[in-house]
């Protein structure tokens, strides 16, 4: 069959849920025994989120060959149990470089570069690429931002071209909108979507299907409205009410017919109903689930939950495999002055786990966190900079090293046990040059790591420049410290372990990224059990 094009555009407000939307539809669609892949366009100029600061931008994902993506795509992958690349997020300033090269190039002859034709013409050519590889029945592609501002213009002028040049017959829009109860009145409003509506179709565009999000439910007389003065079937005026988890939305998508309605519009007949018995399975265990635990989050951006994104969804998937509730407590590394507010703080926890990041502040909060958990018994996760500081942490304390200290954060310390890689020392560029993307791990026997994967070489994703220096590795293997995984290619050390702890485990690599609903990540889900037991320990 030919390739059909689904575009995702939002109006009202930001944050409605375009993703979490795009990624329910998509698994419905998947459900049926169709090939579906999702892709982000996002109208800021960045070329990439891999220099934002997190509280600006929220997590970086990073997919197989890495690109540094939008939070989003780590929902297309939780969602659908598929692997993204660089292919599936593009943003304005991708568009305008790649115009920019060419026009430098001479490419265009002499000729004026415009938005219209040239940008409209790029961003054109890359929702197409995946579509054309052949490997996708569907390709759903969500526009970031709001339908009028000033940024999305290309992107709606973009569609607004290429549903011509696929035919109708190939593409359709949904929008997700907004229809906000005021309490005063005791009232849902439809008049936001009908003026974001209408400003779609000043642009050219006119939906296909609405999306609307609510806190309460929309009764028939609301969508006959919206069918009125939106111009749609009224089949096609969704309901999407908040949900106590974005793992229900495809089943609430699947009762208001959504996939149905798609299919319809496609003219694709004959495929089977959506066979969503694994998801079931999985939100049933995440309702009633048999055992609780609270695992300390502990970092310097726990403000904003969604630095964090990939975590906290790791811990919902690993839960569930446990048949546990897990209770993510975060904790900001700065208010971990002393070993009395560690104490006061995590005694109360049945895991501990040391978040990612860049940079000299919490630094000190996350060294005095991982000796209270290495001191107390408690089961430690150390992913990124987790595991550098518990690699400084275990040279300042067990190893005879003081003053030990990652470069990062003392570049004259006499004992750099983490140190910049050798191909980042010379680097200039920050943009698009960690080290990024999936590299293999082979792993020791009679390890956690071994134990939790079942395998002795595996893949997982990384983003850093800073790594256990081998210059100090045999000192602090002979002081204790376990080498339990390393690259084979390079020799660089991914995993580390502490004898005589229950479970003490730091990873150089961001598990999280590849943790699913289908897969849960082996660590996390072999971190979970390890809470469990020391809870259990705790009360007996």
């Amino acid at each position: 069959m030919q390739t059909k094009f689904i575009f995702v555009t939002g109006g009202v407000t930001s944050s409605l849920g375009k993703g979490i939307i795009s990624s329910s539809l998509a698994k419905l669609l998947q459900a049926r025994n169709l090939r579906v892949t999702i892709q982000k366009f996002d109208p800021y100029i960045n070329v990439d989120p891999g220099t934002m600061n997190p509280y600006e931008h929220g997590e970086c994902y990073v997919t197989d060959d890495g690109a540094e993506t939008d939070l989003d795509l780590g929902h297309y992958e939780r969602f659908l149990n598929i692997r993204t690349s660089q292919a599936n997020n593009v943003t304005t300033g991708k568009i305008y470089q790649t115009v920019i090269k060419q026009e430098r190039a001479g490419k265009y002859l002499g000729k004026t570069v415009q938005v219209i034709p040239h940008i409209t013409d790029e961003i054109k050519r890359r929702i197409r690429l995946l579509g054309e590889s052949g490997e996708y029945d569907v390709v759903i592609t969500e526009i970031g931002g709001t339908v009028g501002d000033i940024e999305s213009l290309p992107y709606i002028e973009a569609l607004r071209q290429l549903r011509w040049d696929l035919g109708m017959q190939n593409s359709l829009v949904i929008h997700l909108t907004l229809i906000p109860f005021l309490s005063a009145a005791q009232e849902l409003k439809t008049k936001p979507t009908q003026h974001s509506v209408k400003e779609l179709q000043s642009l050219g565009i006119q939906p296909d299907i609405l999306v609307c999000r609510t806190e309460r439910p929309i009764s028939q007389e609301i969508k006959q409205k919206l069918a009125l003065f939106c111009n749609v079937e009224q089949n096609s005026v969704i309901e999407s009410i908040d949900a106590s988890s974005i793992y229900e939305v495809p089943l609430l998508m699947e009762k208001e017919g959504l996939d149905a309605i798609v299919l319809k519009k496609f003219n694709l007949q004959g495929l089977p109903e959506p066979n969503l018995d694994k998801w079931k399975a999985f939100l049933s265990t995440l309702k009633y689930p048999k055992k609780e635990v609270k695992i300390a989050l502990v970092g310097k951006y726990i403000e904003l939950k969604d630095a964090y994104k990939s975590i906290y969804e790791a811990f919902i998937h690993a839960g569930a495999a446990n048949e546990c509730k897990v209770h993510v407590e975060p904790v900001h590394s700065e208010d971990l002055l002393d070993s009395e507010v560690c104490q006061k703080v995590l005694s109360k926890m049945d895991a501990v786990l040391v978040a990612p990041g860049f940079g000299l502040r919490g630094i000190e909060g996350k060294l005095n966190a991982i000796r209270y958990v290495r001191e107390n018994k408690i089961p430690f996760f150390g992913i990124c900079l987790g595991m550098q500081c518990a690699v400084v942490e275990y040279a300042k304390n067990i190893a005879g090293m003081k003053d030990a200290a990652s470069t990062e954060v003392d570049p004259n310390t006499p004992y750099p046990v983490i140190a910049l890689m050798e191909d980042q020392q010379h680097l200039k560029k920050k943009g698009g040059t960690m080290r990024l993307g999936a590299y293999s791990c082979k792993i020791t026997d009679k390890s956690h790591a071994m134990k939790a994967y079942g395998s002795a070489l595996i893949e997982e994703r990384h983003r850093h420049r800073w790594e256990l220096n081998n210059q100090f590795r045999d000192k602090l293997k002979n002081a204790g410290l376990k080498i339990t995984g390393v690259n084979p290619d390079r020799d660089l050390v991914e995993i580390i372990e502490i004898e005589d702890h229950p479970w003490f485990v730091g990873v150089q690599f961001h598990p999280e990224l590849k943790s699913t609903v289908e897969i849960p990540h082996p660590l996390f889900v072999s971190f979970v059990e390890a809470a469990l037991t020391h809870q259990a320990q705790n009360m007996a």
